[in-house]
């Protein structure tokens, strides 16, 4: 069987679907990985997979240019004739299921990482865009699989009739490498709590800083670092001005991206993630699987790993008083937050291991093919 695994950037197919790849060839089937071009497409050719370019703007308002784009898609599938394609991020599901219906490709995987600004935050200009976007959830979905990340995701579109239940499946996270992400409790830094992400103010940024306002002046030992990059393609995007001034007035360290996630884990006391919406985050994932207490939101994607009182803190979202709470309580507890890293292990383990995910998807697969 020919698959083809398609994603809006080679760094999503490199760090996050690369096992599924190579799992697949072992059972002997023949896998296309499909992006834009970035800096990891040679890794992935030279880890001996076959990648391919597809020139596709992850803004793209030009109609020109979007037609091209999935002209050339159409014309990739025709050549390469898959058996089924999996879409990664709503612009490939998108793409991909136009493109994979018009070339006859016989099987479409749609996979739903996190319903998006659109379906969480409410405010005028969403109320207006709900409507089509559902309208469009539908157009998109419909006589495709689609696989989510969690169960309420999965709920929400099939009371609103835009998916299917008998074709909806439930694959929590793109899974974790637990050999390479383990505990090291010597290498901690008391006091330091990080938080893991894109730069954007829906991860909960602006929430981290309050409470890192709050809590430096009376614990000045406390160190709140902000792991990860400033992405001017995404509207929510926090400017570099905007982190460098928090910075400068000693609120926050700003270590932008990090290639070696292992080693910032696990010098965390806590790792934070004060997210409006997930599909399912891989960094708590992640964090967990380094035997770190968590701190993170009432939301779908967040609360499967964080499991308030064993693992770590829920807190409302939008609250940077209550995170503040929440970094105090578990900081003044040391006992607790070793504790609470040890059931963060078990949990990552018995329910995220990439061994799991990864059969989880290929079982998809053959039920789909079968």
């Amino acid at each position: 069987m020919k698959i083809i695994l398609f994603a809006n950037t080679d760094w999503y197919l490199y760090n996050f679907r690369l096992p599924l790849a190579e799992k697949l060839v072992e059972e002997g089937h023949k896998v296309l990985l499909i992006s834009p071009a970035g800096n990891y497409g040679y890794r992935i050719l030279n880890a001996g997979y076959d990648w391919r370019q597809l020139s596709m703007s992850r803004k793209g308002i030009n109609p020109l240019k979007e037609a091209r784009s999935i002209l050339k898609l159409i014309d990739l599938l025709k050549r390469e004739k898959p058996n089924l394609i999996h879409n990664f991020t709503i612009k490939c599901m998108l793409y991909g299921t136009l493109a994979a219906r018009l070339s006859g490709v016989e099987h479409i995987i749609n996979a739903v990482t996190g319903l998006g600004y659109m379906f969480s935050k409410k405010n005028f200009f969403t109320l207006l865009a709900t409507p089509l976007i559902s309208a469009l959830y539908r157009l998109l979905l419909k006589g495709t699989t689609v696989i989510f990340q969690n169960a309420s995701d999965q709920q929400f579109l099939i009371k609103r009739n835009m998916v299917m239940e008998q074709d909806s499946f439930l694959v929590p996270s793109s899974g974790v490498d637990i050999s390479r992400f383990i505990p090291k409790p010597e290498v901690v830094d008391p006091g330091m709590v990080i938080l893991a992400a894109p730069m954007l103010w829906d991860k909960g940024v602006g929430e981290f800083v309050e409470a890192a306002m709050q809590l430096k002046p009376t614990y000045p030992s406390f160190r709140f670092v902000l792991v990860g990059s400033s992405d001017s393609g995404n509207p929510a995007s926090i400017s570099r001005k905007q982190l460098q001034e928090w910075v400068q007035e000693g609120i926050v360290e700003w270590w932008g991206w990090q290639e070696d996630m292992v080693s910032v884990y696990q010098k965390a006391e806590i790792v934070c993630l004060p997210s409006y919406h997930e599909g399912l985050s891989k960094s708590l994932i992640e964090a967990a699987a380094c035997g770190r207490p968590l701190i993170s939101t009432d939301i779908p994607g967040c609360r499967e790993v964080v499991h308030h009182g064993i693992n770590g803190l829920i807190v409302p979202k939008e609250d940077g008083k209550a995170l503040a709470k929440a970094i105090l309580q578990m900081l003044s507890k040391p006992k607790e937050l070793e504790s609470m890293g040890k059931d963060s292990r078990i949990i990552a383990e018995n329910d995220y291991s990439l061994k799991k995910v990864v059969a989880d998807t290929i079982q998809v697969y053959n039920q789909l093919i079968h």
